[in-house]
């Protein structure tokens, strides 16, 4: 206790008392008495700062020099305080067969060695490296062993091998010399498992080889090489504990060649280690952290060369796309930075890509009232900032249809929300920091930047053309921007809309109505590719069926639009066929539904029979005063198709119906607009009906004026 009561009485002192105060000490070797006691931890954690925290010999001497005064020489009586210390220090590990007191004395170390003061660290180092030399020379180990942070100790001498100090860079070296050939061959020797022995006889070998590489001198002023050779020991445990030391040394802004050694031992330890690592989330939560704050341009490509080593690695994919979808969005510059330029081998690009795309196909379809989930808009974004760097260019092509069908889904469920209307992580945001940006123009530079990234640029341009981006942020105009791109596809690229309609057709039975009228009107527009004729009928014509019955009027338009667009492939007609009496349904709708049955019906006049144009006519002629112009032209232009295909023998049965026509078609002759040639056609095709109705009147007569005068012929022979 009276070494307590001393040193805390002179701890606020002048450095010259704290001096004396040290000198009058009896003998450190006081704190071993205490060993076991409570007391211990508070007394040798104020000894080391007392000690540790003294100032620098220059300082000393110069204090000296100004203020003259005692019979004690301060630099010898400064030495010879580190030496009692040093020697109390040993004291502790000689007798230590379970390491117990070495994790004790790195505990109160730690702090100190990684001290912003060049002195304070000197001083730290020195100590430690004495600590390790005596513990060498005087090992006897026993398990349980209690020392648990090799990895930490190890990284902290690799740092300070590097130290730009040379007085600090030499005792760390020596320290480390001692811990390796001595202290780490002994104890894993100790705690290897005894039925894999070939295994430590392995990295034994794999020890020596790496270290005959080397000459001492140039291996331990290489820390990266201590690395490589330290990690041949380390267990997964100790790995982590050596990476989270390193991110740590990241941080340091005193000295910047420190940050970039830092970077050149993460680079080197998880090269070929990483797939020994059990807490890569707790490294991916710490290797991001310190970006912001890393001056040096290298040591951030070192930080995004680690982050690109475990996403390559499919065990570990997952993990670190999770973690790097949790911050907030729109991405800082650091973490855009980080997505932008990933380095990974080519093979690994498709995988990496696939998972986070992924990760925004699993993303649930909520109901209005719940809100989206967050990893929906990160993962957006992150797409974003992929194609943007372009390092998975190849990747996007192929995955194109993948991303592009995802990427126009998220618009369709993101339209009208803003980032108020995300389930976002718990303190992630404050409330200030909340972005109001719609969560549609996410997905939509997505999508821009993936066409101009893959070469899509006649596409692209008639997008911006025709402000079909625009059309697809409109709640009631985004089906039109669809079908915009989707008709845009064809035009400048046939193999990825081929690969698209592929795509789609396990697709259009997934998800909501917003996922499957998505996928749906992408999918009526490539029917009108020669490739739909491949598909078979199960897939088109039967699928267009089922949506010409849904619940959905938006999936009845598409569906005859579909049907419209297969006429066109002549093989396919036989089989629409049957279908033409839903569409006669449509002819009553007051919307666009009626103009497209008339517009089929058109194609298949010719092929009815004479009772389904009778019926159809009738329907017609109450089309002819409609207010849309399209559908009045229409159904004018098949009214007169129809007469025209009834056979001559039945044209006596529609002669009432083209009477009653004739005079609203004269009528509507008169208007200028488009539709006149159209009237004037079918009011030709109404005259020639009518001369033929004449015809065949005449020739009724004709009979039965025959048949009156073969009566009377009869009657008179009778």
């Amino acid at each position: 206790m009276v070494v307590r009561e001393h040193l805390s009485e002179t701890v606020p002192f002048k450095a010259k008392g704290r001096l004396k105060a040290m000198k009058d000490q009896p003998s450190y070797q006081d704190v071993y008495l205490l060993f076991g006691s409570e007391e211990r931890a508070d007394l040798f954690s104020l000894v080391t700062k007392s000690v540790i925290a003294l100032p620098s010999v220059k300082t000393l001497t110069q204090l000296q020099e100004i203020m003259p005064g005692g019979s004690y020489n301060s630099e010898c009586l400064y030495r010879q305080t580190f030496q009692a210390f040093s020697e109390m220090l040993q004291s502790l590990v000689i007798k230590d067969p379970h390491l117990k007191n070495l994790d004790i004395i790195f505990k109160h170390m730690d702090p100190w060695l990684q001290s912003v003061k060049d002195h304070e660290q000197e001083q730290a180092t020195t100590s430690m490296a004495q600590v390790l030399k005596c513990l060498s020379r005087n090992l006897s180990l026993r398990l349980p062993l209690r020392f648990q942070r090799l990895g930490h100790l190890v990284a902290l001498m690799a740092l300070l091998c590097g130290d730009p100090v040379k007085e600090v860079a030499e005792e760390a070296a020596e320290g480390t010399h001692y811990l390796l050939h001595h202290i780490i061959l002994r104890l894993k020797y100790i705690t290897h498992d005894k039925k894999n022995h070939q295994s430590l006889k392995r990295t034994m070998k794999k020890c020596r080889e790496l270290l005959e590489l080397y000459s001492i001198k140039r291996f331990y002023n290489c820390p990266f090489k201590i690395a490589q050779v330290f990690k041949v020991f380390l267990n997964s445990n100790e790995l982590c504990q050596f990476v989270m030391t390193i991110l740590d040394g990241l941080k340091n802004l005193k000295h910047p060649c420190t940050q970039q050694l830092a970077g050149e031992l993460l680079i080197t330890l998880v090269k070929n280690a990483e797939s020994w690592f059990e807490k890569v989330p707790e490294i991916m939560g710490v290797i991001c952290a310190p970006l912001s704050i890393i001056s040096q341009p290298r040591v951030h490509q070192q930080i995004i060369n680690t982050v690109s080593m475990f996403i390559s690695r499919p065990k570990y994919t997952d993990i670190v796309i999770s973690h790097l979808l949790c911050h907030p969005v729109p991405y800082d510059k650091h973490l855009a930075e980080l997505w932008r330029t990933l380095e990974v081998e080519l093979p690994c690009t498709t995988w990496i890509l696939w998972r986070l795309v992924r990760k925004l196909q699993k993303c649930p379809d909520v109901p209005p009232q719940e809100k989206m989930a967050y990893v929906a808009v990160t993962a957006t974004d992150a797409l974003y900032e992929v194609f943007v760097g372009n390092s998975l260019r190849a990747a996007a092509f192929r995955l194109f249809p993948q991303l592009l069908m995802t990427l126009l889904i998220q618009i369709h469920r993101s339209i009208g929300l803003t980032m108020s209307d995300v389930a976002i992580l718990s303190g992630l945001y404050t409330e200030q920091e909340v972005s109001s940006e719609v969560t549609a123009c996410f997905a939509i530079q997505a999508t821009e930047t993936l066409f101009l990234r893959t070469f899509c640029w006649q596409e692209f341009n008639i997008m911006e053309k025709n402000k079909g981006w625009t059309l697809l942020e409109g709640k009631d105009c985004c089906l039109q921007g669809i079908s915009l791109l989707a008709n845009a596809l064809p035009e400048g690229n046939h193999l990825l809309a081929h690969k698209v309609m592929y795509l789609l057709v396990p697709l259009l039975n997934r998800g909501n109505d917003k996922h499957k009228l998505t996928s749906a009107g992408f999918f009526v527009e490539l029917l009108q590719s020669p490739v739909a004729r491949r598909l078979p009928s199960i897939y088109s014509i039967a699928r267009l069926k089922d949506w010409l019955l849904h619940g959905n009027n938006l999936f009845k338009i598409l569906a005859l639009r579909g049907l419209h667009y297969l006429i066109r492939h002549l093989e396919m007609r036989e089989d629409i066929k049957s279908l033409l009496p839903c569409v006669l349904d449509f002819l009553y709708e007051s919307d666009e539904k009626s103009l497209l049955a008339i517009q089929i019906l058109l194609q298949f006049v010719r092929m009815m029979d004479f009772t389904t144009p009778t019926a159809m006519m009738r329907t017609l002629f109450s089309l002819f005063g409609d207010v849309r112009p399209d559908v009045r032209r229409f159904s004018m232009t098949l009214f007169g198709a129809s007469i025209k295909s009834v056979k001559y023998t039945d044209k006596k049965g529609v002669e009432s119906q083209v009477l009653d026509s004739l005079v609203p078609l004269l009528l509507y002759s008169q208007d200028e607009n488009d539709a006149v040639a159209e009237l004037n056609k079918t009011i030709r095709n109404l005259s020639t009906v009518m001369d033929e109705i004449h015809t065949v009147l005449k020739k009724d007569n004709v009979k039965n004026e025959d048949k009156d005068q073969k009566s009377k012929e009869n009657g008179a022979s009778v």
